[in-house]
Parts: C-alpha cells; sequence; structure tokens
C-alpha cells in the first residue's frame, strides 16, 4: 500500500515506524529537511521537504497513486487542509486526520466528502486518556483491550506470588473457572514467549495475557495477580491536554491532585476543573514538594509531562517515596523497552495507544479492530468472516481447518449482533459462520498478511 504521512513529528515518525515494518510504500512530507534526513537514514522510506498543504509538494510525494493520506502535522488546520486537497485534487481514497479539538468528530458533516474530506479522525491524546482510564478502571492490569463493541476483551496481567492459579496450570485455570468465556492466547517469560497449552504452567512474573467476555474481567485478574485495592488517590504531573483530560473524565471517580510547572496553565486548569481537584504550581520532580503532598498516600502517581526523561524521574521518586502504583507516559521506544517493568510499572507509548486505530483502517479484507501489543511486536485482530463456503477461507470450516500462520491462534468468536450476541471460546471442532467476530492473536506481526487474507472474500477461491 502506498501511504503519504503529513508530519514528521513524534506521532508522524511512530507511525511511519510502525508501517515500514509491513512493507508499506511511505512517504514522508515536513518542512524540516534534518528531520526527515534522519527519518529516512533510519527507516525506509522516502521524505519530501515541503508544506503539505502546496498541491505542488503533494504531487511531488506521489499523492497521484497513493492509496492514503495520514495527517499527523501539530496544526489541526494542517490536516484538515491536507485531506481535502488530497481529496478533491488527486482523489486519494482514504485520507486520515489528526485532530487535537474536541469540535471535530468522526462522521460529522463538516468532515464529510463535501466538507474536509476527512474519512478517520485520530486523536492521540483522547486515545492515551481511554487507555489510562482502563488501567485506572483495572489495577491489577497491564493493558486492557476491546473487541466486538465491548463484549470481549484482552487482558494483559503480571502473575503474582499468592495468586488463585499462579503455580498451576492453563488447564487447571479453565478447570477452576469451568463458566467463565475465556482463554489464555499467550504467556511471556522473561521477555520470551512460551508455549500456552494446557499444560504449560503459570509461574510467579509471567506476563499472561487473557481474551475473555468483559464481564468476566474482574475475576480473571484476580486469580492471576491477586484483587488490587481501587484506586481512590491519584496524582498526575503534567496538566497539558492528556492530564486535563483524564482529570475531567475522573471527576467523582477519585480524589486528584495535578502538578504543573508553568504558572499560566495552572489557572487554566483551576478555571477548567471543579474546585475539589487541586492544582498545584510546582516540579513534579522536586522531593519536598511530593513529600509536602503526600506522595507515599497515592494509589497511583502518573507522570504525564511531554518531557520523557521527567516523567522517568518524578515516576522513580514517587515510587521511592511510597506511592502504590506509578506510570509514565514515554514517547522514546527505547526508554518505554527500557523502563517497562522497572520501577515503574507502566510505561505508556502515546505511539503505541493510536497505532491499533491507523492499523484497522490499513487492513485488508473485512478487519474492524486491531491492537498492538508488546510495544509493536505483537498484535491481536478482529475480523468479520464473509461470504460462504465457496469464497471464503473461514466460513463452514472448523478452527482446525483454518491454515493461520505459525504461532497465531484463535481466541474468541462472538455470533451475532448487540444483546443477542454470544461470546464462544472455541474448540478445535467449532465451526465458523458467516458474519462471525473472530478475534486472532498475532505473535509475530510478520504474519498479518497472511491472517488479513483469511478475512477477504474471494470469488476464485474453492476451498
Amino acid at each position: 500500500m502506498k501511504v503519504i504521512i503529513l508530519g514528521a513529528g513524534r506521532v508522524g515518525e511512530s507511525v511511519a515506524e510502525s508501517l515500514v515494518s509491513e512493507q508499506n510504500d511511505i512517504t514522508v512530507i515536513d518542512q524540516d529537511p534534518a528531520r526527515l534526513r534522519l527519518l529516512e537514514e533510519k527507516l525506509d522510506l522516502r521524505g519530501v521537504v515541503g508544506n503539505g498543504i502546496q498541491p505542488s509538494v503533494l504531487q511531488e510525494a506521489g499523492a497521484r497513486d497513493a492509496d492514503m493520506v495520514i495527517a499527523c502535522a501539530a496544526a489541526d488546520e494542517s490536516n484538515l487542509v491536507v485531506c481535502k486537497v488530497a481529496h478533491d485534487v488527486f482523489n486519494v481514497p482514504t485520507t486520515i486526520a489528526r485532530l487535537r479539538s474536541p469540535e471535530f468528530q468522526e462522521g460529522d458533516e463538516l468532515l464529510g466528502k463535501s466538507g474536509f474530506a476527512v474519512d478517520h479522525v485520530i486523536c492521540p491524546e483522547e486515545s492515551v486518556m481511554r487507555h489510562i482510564h482502563q488501567l485506572i478502571s483495572y489495577p491489577e492490569a497491564l493493558q486492557v483491550l476491546e473487541f466486538a463493541d465491548g463484549r470481549v476483551s484482552l487482558i494483559a496481567v503480571r502473575a503474582a506470588a499468592g495468586g488463585l492459579v499462579v503455580g498451576h496450570t492453563i488447564g487447571e485455570l479453565r478447570e477452576r473457572f469451568p463458566h467463565a468465556e475465556m482463554r489464555v492466547v499467550a504467556l511471556y517469560r522473561l521477555d520470551t514467549e512460551m508455549e500456552a497449552t494446557p499444560s504449560t504452567r503459570i509461574l510467579p512474573g509471567d506476563e499472561v495475557f487473557v481474551l475473555a467476555d468483559t464481564r468476566m474481567i474482574r475475576h480473571v485478574l484476580g486469580a492471576i495477580h491477586n484483587t488490587d485495592q481501587p484506586v481512590q488517590r491519584l496524582m498526575i504531573a503534567g496538566g497539558g491536554k492528556v492530564g486535563l483530560r483524564l482529570a475531567r473524565s475522573l471527576i467523582g471517580q477519585c480524589d486528584v491532585k495535578i502538578i504543573e510547572s508553568h504558572p499560566k496553565r495552572c489557572e487554566y486548569l483551576a478555571s477548567q476543573l471543579p474546585s475539589h481537584i487541586l492544582v498545584l504550581q510546582g516540579d513534579a520532580a522536586d522531593e519536598d514538594l511530593l513529600e509536602e503532598e503526600n506522595v507515599g498516600e497515592m494509589d497511583l502517581f502518573l507522570a504525564l509531562t511531554s518531557d520523557d526523561e521527567d516523567n522517568i524521574m518524578s515516576s522513580m521518586l514517587a515510587k521511592r517515596l511510597g506511592a502504590k502504583r506509578v506510570m509514565s507516559l514515554i514517547n522514546r521506544r527505547a526508554y518505554a523497552d527500557m523502563m517497562q517493568g522497572s520501577t515503574i510499572d507502566i510505561a505508556i507509548s502515546p505511539a503505541q495507544t493510536v497505532i491499533g486505530e491507523l492499523l484497522a483502517h490499513l487492513r485488508r479484507g473485512d478487519v474492524v479492530a486491531v491492537h498492538s501489543l508488546r510495544r509493536g511486536a505483537a498484535e491481536a485482530l478482529e475480523g468479520v468472516a464473509r461470504g460462504d463456503e465457496k469464497t471464503s477461507r473461514l466460513v463452514g470450516r472448523t478452527v482446525e481447518q483454518v491454515k493461520l500462520p505459525k504461532g497465531a491462534r484463535i481466541g474468541a468468536i462472538v455470533r451475532g449482533e448487540g444483546r443477542d450476541s454470544e461470546v464462544l471460546m472455541p474448540h478445535h471442532d467449532t465451526v465458523i459462520k458467516a458474519d462471525d467476530h473472530i478475534i486472532i492473536f498475532i505473535p509475530n506481526k510478520r504474519s498479518v498478511r497472511e491472517v488479513e487474507r483469511l478475512f477477504q472474500v474471494s470469488a476464485t477461491f474453492f476451498g
């Protein structure tokens, strides 16, 4: 697929890195030649220097035969105009815009073909906020991802000594929860994937990925990790867009304190939030300030500034001072990989939270949801089985007849729509029906293309 990306900032670079790894033809437009040169040296892509809203620059980037334009420049206005020009002048089939303003929502008439011609909207700040909100709701989890309109969830959890099933095999997990719709789809030990068979034993420290009926999440988490206390006291370092969105979403749910270094931003935060949310002006890496504000009594400390080093330092300090759990927003992938599972309980990568939203639009076949896992190395994909036995590689076949790439496995099937839908944990003889939503765990991204093909209906496929 030929993709043009506007903007070589953090989001643009992360998107380019993810798409290049899947052998797409990527061109990045940016006005900073030095930035583009670094990207070209690092990744297999082409850079075009210029202002992407100009038709001549888009033409130089190959817009005439591009399949998609992803506009993720810093300014909403630029992204809107680029999508409009790409559609109206070059007939680019799919346009995606990064829009920070909540005034623009996907599906609005203003963003339609007669307006700015934006097919899909991404907002990294909103994606990060939703991701963090799930982790606050389920404090035992490392990751909580939803499929099939929330009917099924994929949860990643660190096995803890004393958990009901820790020290037992995966088969015993099923025996202990016979009526629970759940399945262990992957298990990692010391960053190495272990084969998730019924005889595989879950040990303390293992990272376990479980697909489950969303209603069973708390039972599953409690069995593997023990049940943590709900988050009642929360401290946020950084009152930027993510910090403000998160604080607003937590009104009435828990006690929140925000530490922000810029006085004017503090004034703005105080004007936007209710009086019971305390806004403090200061440095979140100031030990005296954290002690004065009783960081040791916090259930969760969240470092959400725009500076990776500040986030890492303040999180490590908060943990040392007694905060029960700390999370840190880390943009640099190398830093995130290094800090995950260290003193910092969870390293949040803004790029990875939004990549899944983009990948769903890039996937071939009837793919409706994609989530990036393990910092981009693995993927969980939800697709819809279409067609019939003559035109589909899925419909009418049992699970064991489906030709999956090595390591990939079908974790769950959702059959039916809305309240009448049924969550199935398929066995080898489960027959796939038309319109089933199938969730597949893919441990190696290189296998994605093979999985995509399963969801493509072909008039010439006859089994």
